[in-house]
């Protein structure tokens, strides 16, 4: 127990030296030997981390920060616990916990988003009904806009005034947003200003509508289905609780130190993975992909 204190104290003086270096900026896929799967999965997580806020985190700082708790949570439950099947089993919960935060984040950030669409387009079809451009129209955004879409519609307006190029512009705006719905959107403004026509205000009144729609259909869902998501992360945490209360008695918990104990782990944590998965797979409703990327 004496050595915690002192590995708090390293881990804390780590940490404020590595804040002292400006990170590097994220390498973009190139040829090489990542498979596709691999850029596909690289590409989603990036997309996670715009949509919780925190887009200035690379994947290997998220990488590094799963690291680092997981090795944390692993020396410190080793001193406490003193046994190392159980040490792991808590280390990979703390390994794991950074990005399960970052998914949370954004699946929050995403329903909250998803409300504000409707009003976005709806700005938007105000401002060409008065005689703004598109693009002009756009940029307004980051000033009429609701709050938290101003900022992509600002760096919009910036892009489209040093460019002048309308598609690019637009291609940024969806890299910022990381949204679906703004997928969408913004595939039905480039169709619009590239085929063009008389009909973008009935366009938009009609998407406006359907964005209505379709985020009080998933407000009332989500509202009956919370409860099992919350009944299901319930039931996982509850075993893992009681173990780690036993933790703080290293003979209550050195029969795991077997192993028949390590198999009992295992299956425990492969149980609870397995149940855990199934059960919010069944009752969450199922995230939008980004077909329109």
């Amino acid at each position: 127990m004496g050595a915690v204190p002192g590995l708090l104290a390293g881990v804390g003086l780590l940490l404020v030296w590595w804040s002292l270096w400006q990170p590097e900026p994220e390498p973009e896929p190139g040829p090489g030997p990542a498979s596709p799967a691999h850029v596909a999965a690289a590409e989603r997580l990036r997309d996670v981390l715009v949509r919780a806020g925190v887009e200035s985190v690379s994947l290997r700082a998220l990488a590094a920060t799963c690291a680092g708790l997981a090795a944390i949570a692993l020396v410190v439950a080793l001193a406490v616990s003193q046994s190392p099947p159980v040490s792991a089993c808590f280390a990979v919960i703390a390994g794991w916990s950074p990005l399960s935060l970052v998914r949370s984040r954004a699946r929050r950030r995403a329903v909250a988003i998803r409300e504000l669409w409707p009003e976005a387009v709806d700005n938007l079809a105000s401002g060409v009904r008065a005689g703004l451009s598109l693009p002009e129209a756009l940029a307004q955004l980051g000033e009429r806009g609701p709050a938290p879409l101003r900022p992509a519609f600002r760096a919009f307006g910036r892009d489209y005034r040093v460019g002048g190029h309308f598609a690019e512009a637009l291609e940024g705006l969806q890299d910022r947003l990381a949204d679906p719905v703004a997928d969408r959107i913004c595939e039905a403004l480039r169709i619009t200003r590239e085929v063009g026509g008389s009909d973008l205000g009935q366009v938009l009144r009609t998407l406006s509508a359907f964005l209505r729609q379709d985020a009080a259909t998933r407000a009332e869902l989500l509202a009956r289905q919370s409860w099992t998501v919350n009944g299901a992360r319930l039931a996982v945490a509850a075993p893992w609780a009681v173990l780690a209360t036993l933790s703080t008695r290293p003979e209550s918990v050195r029969p795991y130190n077997s192993p028949a104990g390590v198999l009992v782990l295992g299956a425990g944590a492969a149980l609870s993975a397995v149940a855990y998965r199934s059960m919010v797979r069944l009752a969450r409703l199922p995230d939008e992909a980004r077909v329109l990327r």
